[in-house]
């Protein structure tokens, strides 16, 4: 089951030649999504070959950094023939403001656009089995980050156990012990599924932070995650700078990433000061790790580049 990250735009505040403003597309069987919506994101999007299937965008947070780029994409879908509302999702208080963005310099969606506020703590989209839940971050203004977390799956099937211990015979009654179900055989036993199946599995975790100083909500919604996509504004020589900013250094994402047993660490949100050069970022970060004895693997993102999500088991 693919699920898909491609990093849109990973710069800073102001924008340069080589990454654009904040945004990220994700892909999940068939499911897509923007998080945040700079300035240029349609452009990217159709420069890294996305499409512009999204239903729903997250929006952390309403500096124009994260989300200028809206009401172009909103007029480049109506122009390509989308008749399916589009969803879009806000911290609270945001909803008259992303509304007055949707319909800049006059334009009337062909489509229906529906807004919402998100609270911290909130479910921001609920399917079968996947949430998209809202917390809390800590930056100059209202503002929330989006976690994408599957559902448990089923423990792996022992099959050497059915065959030969249980003598099950091949066949449907192997589906039904791993969906949950007993199993009468021919015999008269009965089989119960925690015979065959083993202890469920937990699904991936996605975690886009948006801008924001590391913080409990981060890292309480960054726990075990599979890729964490973090703020990394500066490098520690600006560390002042980052806090009075409401940002992070590179060094301070990774030792969140390191105390909540992330599996990888996306740094986004480069200050353009880095154009060209992000090795001090990268370099502070995997030191953190390395001190912190977590083998988390830290990585600056260029625009365009994709990551598959695997399982943590895989």
């Amino acid at each position: 089951m693919s699920l898909r990250v491609t990093f849109l735009g990973t710069g800073g505040a102001v924008p340069t030649v080589e990454r654009g403003a904040s945004a990220v597309h994700v892909s999940r069987e068939g499911d897509e999504f923007l998080f945040d919506c700079g300035e240029g994101t349609q452009r990217q999007m159709m420069r890294f070959g996305t499409g512009f299937g999204p239903d729903h965008v997250f929006v952390t947070h309403l500096h124009g950094d994260h989300v200028l780029g809206l009401p172009g994409l909103v007029q480049t879908l109506g122009f390509n023939g989308r008749t399916r509302a589009l969803a879009v999702h806000g911290p609270p208080g945001t909803r008259r403001r992303l509304r007055d963005l949707v319909h800049a310099a006059g334009h009337e969606p062909e489509f229906p656009v529906r807004i919402s506020e998100v609270s911290p703590g909130a479910v921001a989209l609920a399917r079968d089995d996947y949430e998209v839940r809202a917390f809390r971050t800590d930056h100059r203004t209202t503002s929330v980050g989006y976690a994408l977390v599957e559902d448990d799956r089923p423990g792996r099937f022992d099959r050497e156990t059915a065959e030969e211990e249980l003598e099950i015979p091949p066949g449907p009654a192997y589906g039904r012990l791993h969906d949950g179900e007993p199993v009468t055989l021919d015999d008269g036993r009965t089989v119960r599924p925690e015979q065959v199946v083993g202890p469920p599995r937990p699904g991936r975790r996605v975690v886009y932070t948006g801008d924001t100083r590391p913080s409990e909500g981060v890292e309480t919604a960054a726990a075990d995650a599979d890729l964490l996509v973090h703020d990394a504004t500066f490098a520690d020589a600006e560390a002042g700078r980052a806090r009075s900013t409401g940002h992070t250094t590179a060094s301070e994402a990774a030792a969140l990433a390191a105390r909540t047993g992330a599996r990888r660490l996306a740094l986004v949100h480069v200050s353009a000061r880095y154009a060209g050069d992000v090795g001090v970022l990268a370099g502070e970060a995997r030191e953190r790790l390395d001190e912190a004895g977590c083998d988390a693997e830290a990585f600056v993102p260029d625009d365009g580049d994709t990551v598959e999500v695997s399982f943590p088991d895989d």
